[in-house]
């Protein structure tokens, strides 16, 4: 999510079973694959489950359309948002006598949208409710959520309750115990008014997730949703020793995050490593600790917390978006990228289609980069070789196809060099391969949306254009001579290269 003031704002390849270098020179490198090496399981762990905007804008037909674009190219199947309970759904109101009331008509609009449109919902449970708030604190975002702690549990613990039966009847036990309900979001930084903030949370937390269980035991609850990676230990052992109950672990971190915050350190972490060392960390902190088995959901990330256009809305999200799935690999269950699309008011209404907004697609369902840096590593297979590689995935899909992706990170402000690969396949009878590519000249709509003059509000005809001009080109069939590939990645390239088994490759 968009934050605040608060935050300050190639190697040797190894893949399956050898690699051999092919030159001194900086940027070049071999690739040698066995396409009959063993493999290991390969979830798409990075394309299940998306952020967005909050729960007022899934109502929008534009949002609706920008999700059904994202579910096209990649595996959703669920959205986080925040704000189910922020008062223009009309959630929650006291009458004249001082009374809770319930009204879940629009509750119902969000939830029947998602799952009209084959999602499910991850149920981020926030703001709160402005008469049911002790004080009127609100977060600076443009809708001014509320962020107090109730000013009754009793009455919070009702609200909790009516909700979770509401949705139990309505879409039936079988269905809603497959949702995630995951308590408020970011605790730890200007998300939550209670003081201090930590105990304050677990209270929070503990009548929360008492109150969904009370409903039924398999409805699914975690937390604590922190930003920065903060609070798991604590958080882990506050619930198994208060005997809270607790299903899984969801925080967050961004590119951009700095290592102070995270790890307590001046340690310079580029923006390519920073999540998933910070992964890396909450998977060690649950393993040590009493709930070892717990699931590990990254409920948001993104290369950055802020809005910078020659990040988030450029082709530099593709080799940081697949260098960030190759080292997160096999430590969590899911990770949420924050967000499928700009249809998102956190700052305020969209002014301009490119403003460096969390989105895969801009206003008008313009396609960026980074939605096509997602269809593209869609298409890897569910099995990868175990050999590490640095700037490459190698996967095999079912059919005993290989596909590869490999590119060329280039660090914001850092020298630009192409890289060449060459890429040798042993032990296939296959003579060609399938290439596409993401670039600055392949699936990069920035180049057309300049020629129109950049228009603060495209006319629909100019809609139609930088969509078509956005999308990714089609594959590109390569001779592999004598098994071998040489491709040139440019800077903040990525490749994807497949190559179809034959016969006798096939499980």
């Amino acid at each position: 999510m968009m934050r605040n003031g608060w935050r300050s704002s190639i190697a040797l390849l190894v893949v399956a079973l050898a690699v051999t270098r092919v030159g001194a020179q900086v940027g070049e490198s071999g690739i040698t694959v066995d396409a009959t090496a063993p493999t290991r399981p390969f979830p798409h762990f990075w394309e299940r489950m998306f952020g967005s905007g909050r729960a007022a804008l899934t109502l929008r037909d534009s949002y609706r359309e920008d999700l059904r674009a994202v579910r096209s190219v990649t595996a959703v199947a669920y959205i986080r948002f925040h704000a189910i309970f922020h008062d223009e759904l009309g959630v929650y109101t006291e009458g004249a006598n001082g009374e809770s009331i319930y009204n879940f008509s629009y509750v119902d609009q969000v939830y029947d949208g998602l799952l009209a449109n084959g999602v499910r919902p991850f149920v981020e449970l926030s703001f709160m409710p402005r008469q049911l708030a002790r004080r009127d604190i609100r977060q600076s975002f443009w809708y001014r959520p509320v962020v107090s702690p109730p000013k009754d549990y009793g009455r919070w613990d009702a609200l909790i309750t009516a909700f979770a039966r509401h949705l139990v009847e309505r879409y039936g036990i079988d269905e809603v115990s497959r949702w995630y309900f995951e308590v408020w979001n970011e605790p730890n930084l200007d998300f939550w008014g209670g003081e201090p903030k930590q105990s304050t949370y677990w209270r929070l937390y503990d009548h929360t997730a008492r109150g969904l269980k009370a409903v039924d035991a398999r409805l699914r609850v975690g937390g604590p949703a922190t930003a920065q990676a903060a609070w798991v230990p604590a958080f882990i052992r506050h619930c198994r020793q208060n005997g809270v109950p607790v299903d899984f672990i969801s925080t967050h971190v961004y590119g951009d995050d700095t290592a102070k915050n995270i790890f307590g350190s001046a340690e310079p972490i580029a923006r390519d490593r920073m999540v998933c060392r910070a992964v890396q960390k909450v998977h060690s902190e649950i393993q040590t600790s009493p709930l070892p088995s717990l699931p590990l959901i990254w409920s948001e990330f993104n290369a950055s917390f802020a809005n910078h256009p020659q990040v988030t809305d450029a082709p530099y999200m593709g080799p940081w978006l697949a260098e960030t799935v190759r080292q997160c690999d096999g430590l969590l269950q899911d990770m949420s990228y924050w967000t499928f699309s700009d249809v998102f008011e956190e700052g305020g209404v969209v002014k301009t289609p490119f403003y460096g907004g969390f989105g895969l697609l801009a206003v008008g369902g313009i396609p960026k980069p980074a939605f096509n840096a997602f269809a593209l590593l869609h298409q890897l297979g569910e099995e990868r070789f175990p050999a590490d590689a640095e700037g490459a995935l190698l996967t095999r899909r079912g059919d005993g196809a290989l596909v590869l992706a490999i590119w060329n990170y280039t660090e914001i402000g850092s020298t630009r060099k192409a890289r060449k690969v060459v890429l040798t396949v042993k032990n296939s009878a296959v003579r060609t391969a399938s290439v596409q590519s993401l670039d600055a000249e392949h699936g990069n709509v920035h180049p057309a949306y300049e020629r129109m003059g950049s228009p603060r509000y495209p006319t629909q005809r100019q809609l139609t254009e930088l969509r078509t001009t956005a999308a990714l080109p089609l594959p590109v069939v390569r001779p592999l001579e004598a098994g071998t590939l040489t491709l040139e990645i440019p800077p903040d390239g990525l490749v994807l290269v497949t190559i179809a088994a034959t016969r006798s490759d096939r499980k």
